[in-house]
């Protein structure tokens, strides 16, 4: 596997897993697949398919280049926040906790959720749970939690925001309806008890500051006052990066290399 997950469980205030690199190359390989649009061959790979990569175009690999390379000036943050969303995608497929996962971002500043998931019950007749993922790359890892991730939970968890979130869960149900055609995709959406279907997928980059479990658990303060309920109802994921944004543009020119050589330009 491109990544190591070590569970770790919080008690009542959070279950979830922290992440190890275990070969970068192959990781970045499968990163610049994602950016040149082959998501779906990534997905098989990490469902165990042995099958060849799809070749790409010079088209394709110049707008791949374009998006993970800063113009002088820019801030990193997108950059490296589109590529922890992409190793997020990965890791979701690695340990998944429901039958449906959402296709990965492809734009760097995509306004939309981080990423999605959804299970269903045996039946396929109801969503058993919708869940949000909340993806940050940071190097103020307890800040962006107290400060970003907890009120954006905090006002889903309210009802705001349900237009955009049933109408992802409708775009993800129609692919599914499209393989099957017993599957009634309307009594689905019908059937669903969207408060009690919310749950949430916290990860996060850390650095020493959080790097052992005891701190683990006080980085994720909050998490059960936020999303209130059973402890499934809430994931922490974390992975440590003490130097993260050195971290991520030498990734990102790794992932470059890797394009450039799947489109042979």
């Amino acid at each position: 596997m491109t990544l190591t997950l070590a569970s770790l469980d919080h008690g009542e205030l959070c279950h979830g897993w922290t992440w190890t690199i275990d070969d970068e190359d192959v990781l970045a390989e499968r990163v610049a697949r994602i950016v040149l649009g082959q998501y779906r061959h990534v997905a098989k790979i990490l469902t165990g398919a042995g099958v060849s990569g799809p070749a790409a175009h010079a088209e394709q690999a110049n707008a791949a280049i374009k998006q993970l390379t800063l113009a002088e000036g820019d801030d990193p943050w997108h950059r490296d926040g589109w590529l922890f969303q992409a190793i997020s995608w990965i890791a979701a497929h690695q340990q998944p906790s429901a039958s449906l996962t959402r296709m990965p971002h492809i734009r760097k500043a995509d306004k939309g959720f981080d990423g999605m998931q959804l299970e269903l019950n045996e039946a396929g007749t109801a969503i058993i749970a919708v869940i949000v993922f909340e993806d940050k790359a940071t190097d103020n890892a307890r800040d962006t939690i107290r400060d970003d991730v907890w009120p954006g939970i905090v006002a889903l968890e309210k009802g705001e925001r349900l237009n955009e979130l049933s109408q992802e869960v409708s775009g993800m149900l129609d692919a599914r309806a499209a393989a099957d055609p017993a599957f009634d995709l309307d009594t689905a959406i019908a059937n669903t008890l969207w408060h009690d279907a919310r749950r949430y997928r916290v990860s996060i980059t850390i650095g020493d500051t959080h790097n052992n479990a005891d701190a683990r658990a006080r980085l994720f303060k909050g998490f059960d006052e936020s999303a209130p309920g059973a402890a499934i109802r809430r994931r922490a994921d974390t992975i440590y990066l003490p130097a993260m944004r050195s971290w991520m543009a030498s990734f990102a020119a790794r992932v470059i290399v890797k394009i450039k050589a799947i489109a042979s330009v």
